[in-house]
């Protein structure tokens, strides 16, 4: 079993920034590895962004290429998504998620591929 537990969403302006954790417990943190979703009313979730286990392999959405930095402190058993230049278009639920599989080559983008999800943090943007 694992326990996801997401903090840092809020409300910011377009153009700001805000970080957000994803605190894991439950199984060695470096064996796994985590991914970030969202899901805006009326919609799917999706794959915003994700990273190995070992960090030293990140996947983001096209959306979010070159403002959301995914990263993970091992130690801390905690992955953070760091988001700049915020749009109201990136308002949603976010969810961080965590893939167990005994090894990957590859961070997944699919939501089927994860085995524990987190409660969800909201992040609003106003214009």
């Amino acid at each position: 079993q694992v326990q996801l537990v997401e903090s840092g969403g809020g409300l910011v302006q377009a153009g700001g920034s805000l970080r957000l954790s994803c605190a894991a417990s439950g199984r060695t943190f470096s064996r796994y590895d985590m991914g970030w979703f969202r899901q805006a009313p009326g919609k799917e979730r999706e794959f915003v962004a994700g990273i190995h286990r070992s960090g030293g392999m990140t996947s983001y959405a096209d959306s979010v290429k070159g403002r959301f930095t995914i990263s993970r402190d091992n130690a801390k058993s905690t992955a953070y998504l760091q988001m700049n230049s915020l749009k109201p278009e990136d308002t949603a639920v976010y969810y961080c998620a965590a893939d167990l599989r005994t090894s990957t080559r590859a961070v997944a983008t699919t939501m089927s591929v994860y085995d524990y999800w987190g409660q969800g943090t909201q992040v609003t943007v106003s214009s």
